[in-house]
């Protein structure tokens, strides 16, 4: 749980105040979190609003905090305009789900007006405006607005803002105003839209949306806020919702992902989108964009955002697995794996693991790991880093995990062909430290190599290798350079074929031909009679060939 300060009042809207603004919005969407998650039966039943929230705010805290902490070093003050594009940037790269990606439009909404010249404006008519415009946009980037959500709160808020932002208003006084028209607005969403009426339950994101106005109201005033919405009963919850009646309704995934595009495509995107599924959000601006969607297909909305632009960072989460966590069903234990490849993920998925995506030098945070964890919904968790350079961000997530009460076990698996050993021998009917130890021992046992193409001249453990030569790396050290794909397969097969094994692993690149496969599987055959050979597709962004013996 974050610190919280201890503001004072002040009629500034400074950097400061954003500062202290954005902490105590985490401390108080951390104290919500789990009471928002219970309630969250719209736009799908999945449980985990809150902490979609929790880790949206999360992202937006720790740019914020990188902000100040570079102006410091120029021994400068950090003005408000750099302030909240800071924040509102961290919210736009975390944004989960449906109610992380509007807030991320909401409080980009507050930077395009705060991040501009005053031009004679009091505090209290700035922030007035900035709270409509952050409505504006929110409502905005929703493919089919819905009333009675989120939107509808801020919208309220936005109204209540403006009334009191006369021209002789402090900021306190505007930010209390849209406080209060914001809660009034939340406690009537159960008349506003029918299936929260049916779960006797106010819309999960506008009880977040209260709390983050809330803290913005203590942070001007110095005032504590009422009673939180869902905790401190100051609306109505009448009683527990009943999320698993709508659990054949709608698509079946959600996608998630950041896309560097034109405008000009995002609107194309979003035509596109609109034709596959629904809850489309596309949020951002200025050539980085976050897409959320729910649909079918994944594959296709992810197509859709490679014709857009660049996608990466893409979350793809079936709801299934959602809903079981809503009906409150942890299971007892769960793998997450770090994978390099739309292929090799679709395959640990289908061996019923939570899969992280990564793509070549875009390394995950911490908080990705922690997310996964907690979409994950179990008790114990197995967890395969797949790199020995995620060793670190592996340990750190564990301890935020275990904090959580989730028992946690880091592999130190150092390639995905270990990770996929592990998985073969991951027994989830047997004991944790039983299960850990064999899964533990099958990595180990694994050597494992790697293809890639050597970028620019430079000094390998091989010798010394030029631009576009084939490197054949085992266990991490470049131990053969060679011509070609094939020439240098072979070599690194052979040597890690030199001190026994049973199994080889291979996992093609997106761009390799079925025909090395082949050729590869003959040549094991051939000089290696007893050793078995079993072949993948590790899709895109994965290595030209990845390779693993048992």
């Amino acid at each position: 749980m974050p610190h919280e300060p201890q503001p004072q009042p002040t009629d500034e809207l400074d950097a400061e105040a954003v500062r202290t603004w954005s902490s105590l919005a985490l401390a108080a969407l951390g104290r919500a979190r789990e009471d928002i998650d219970a309630i969250n039966v719209y736009p799908v039943a999945d449980a985990d609003t809150g902490t979609n929230l929790y880790l949206t705010a999360e992202s937006a805290d720790l740019a914020l905090t990188e902000a100040f902490g570079q102006v410091a070093e120029d021994t400068a003050r950090t003005s408000l305009a750099q302030a909240v594009r800071a924040y509102a940037y961290g919210a736009l790269v975390g944004a989960r789900g449906n109610s992380g990606t509007i807030l991320a439009q909401l409080l980009r909404g507050v930077a395009d007006v705060l991040g501009d010249e005053p031009g004679g404006r009091g505090p209290g008519r700035l922030l007035a405006q900035a709270l409509t415009r952050a409505a504006e946009e929110a409502y905005g980037a929703v493919a089919h607005p819905v009333e009675g959500t989120m939107l509808t709160v801020a919208a309220a808020a936005a109204r209540a803002g403006e009334a009191a932002g006369s021209a002789a208003a402090t900021a306190a006084d505007v930010a209390r105003a849209a406080y209060d028209g914001a809660r009034a607005a939340l406690a009537e969403t159960p008349e506003q839209l029918a299936v929260l009426g049916r779960a006797g339950v106010v819309d999960a994101g506008g009880c977040g949306l209260v709390a983050v106005l809330g803290a913005l109201w203590q942070a001007l005033s110095g005032q504590e806020p009422a009673p939180e919405p869902v905790r401190g009963r100051a609306v109505p919850v009448p009683r527990t919702p009943e999320p698993c009646a709508q659990e054949d309704d709608g698509p079946a995934y959600e996608v998630v992902y950041l896309l560097e595009a034109s405008e000009e495509a995002v609107g194309e995107l979003r035509a596109r989108l609109d034709g596959l599924g629904d809850s489309l959000v596309v949020v951002g601006g200025e050539g980085l964009w976050n897409v959320h969607v729910h649909v079918d297909d994944p594959g296709a909305a992810v197509e859709a955002g490679v014709v857009a632009g660049r996608p990466y960072r893409i979350r793809i989460t079936h709801f299934g697995d959602e809903r079981r966590r809503a009906r409150g069903e942890r299971a007892q234990r769960a793998v997450v794996a770090v994978v390099p490849g739309e292929g090799l993920a679709g395959l640990c998925g289908e061996a019923g693991a939570t899969t992280v995506l990564v793509r070549p030098g875009e390394a995950p945070a911490v908080a990705d790991l922690v997310d996964a964890i907690r979409r994950a919904h179990a008790r114990e968790v197995v967890l395969l880093p797949g790199g020995a350079e995620l060793r670190a961000t592996a340990a750190a997530a564990a301890e935020r995990a275990r904090a959580d009460g989730v028992r946690v076990a880091v592999i130190p698996t150092r390639s995905a062909v270990q990770g996929l050993a592990a998985l073969a021998v991951h027994d989830p009917e047997g004991s944790f430290d039983e299960d850990v130890v064999a899964m533990t021992a099958a990595a180990g046992a694994t050597r494992y190599g790697e293809l890639a193409v050597a970028e620019r001249q430079s000094f390998t453990s091989a010798g010394i290798c030029q631009a576009g030569d084939v490197l054949g790396l085992i266990d991490g050290d470049v131990a053969v350079i060679g011509a070609s794909l094939t020439e240098t397969a072979e070599a690194v097969l052979e040597r890690m074929l030199g001190s026994g094994g049973e199994l080889v692993t291979l996992v093609l690149g997106p761009e390799v031909p079925d025909t090395l496969a082949e050729h590869l599987e003959a040549y094991v055959q051939h000089g290696h009679l007893a050793v078995d050979t079993v072949t993948y597709r590790g899709g895109r962004y994965s290595a030209p060939l990845l390779i693993g013996v048992e």
